[in-house]
């Protein structure tokens, strides 16, 4: 099982958070998630033990975004499309996606991989430079990654009544 159907799992993603979650504002402001974690886990050097609060609130925003906002009106945007073809990439073991999507996507993931101990350590040592490094590294990858998942999506939305229906 890959990291990508991992975090849906843990996510609990049903077909109402999907649909919510190709609101582009939901997307857009997923790139909120690491900047909040950042400074939630820097907050225990102000206000210690009572940095668990925030902690566990930019935790909750990882689960309450894709809930959030409603369903869009349009999507017909980057935003949603990419939301689109994370959910057919997922789905890839029922309808299969083609081999020159398979490979960019997993590499898009293994080199988002070295940006999460610089992130940890970032947040572990304090040291604003590992943390800037480590949030810009994993957001320009997860984007890059997105931008893959859009590609994936105009390629795959005829293949199934479903996903063309995802378009409007």
């Amino acid at each position: 099982m890959d990291i990508t159907k991992l975090a849906e799992k843990a996510m609990a993603m049903d077909e109402a958070a999907w649909q919510k979650h190709a609101n582009p504002w939901s997307v857009y402001s997923r790139f909120t998630i690491l900047p909040l974690i950042s400074l939630a886990f820097w907050s225990r050097e102000w206000i210690g033990l009572y940095a668990a609060i925030p902690v566990g609130l930019s935790l909750f925003w990882i689960w309450l975004n894709p809930r959030l906002f409603g369903i869009p009106a349009h999507t017909d945007n980057w935003a949603s499309m990419g939301t689109f073809g994370e959910r057919i990439y997922l789905n890839r073991q029922s309808i299969p996606i083609p081999e020159y999507h398979i490979k960019p996507a997993f590499l898009l993931q293994a080199l988002t991989a070295p940006g999460l101990p610089i992130f940890i350590w970032g947040i572990y040592d304090l040291n604003i430079w590992a943390l800037i490094l480590g949030n810009v590294w994993l957001m320009v990858f997860k984007a890059w990654f997105v931008d893959r998942m859009v590609w994936l999506y105009l390629d795959m939305k005829d293949s199934s009544p479903e996903y063309a229906r995802w378009l409007r």
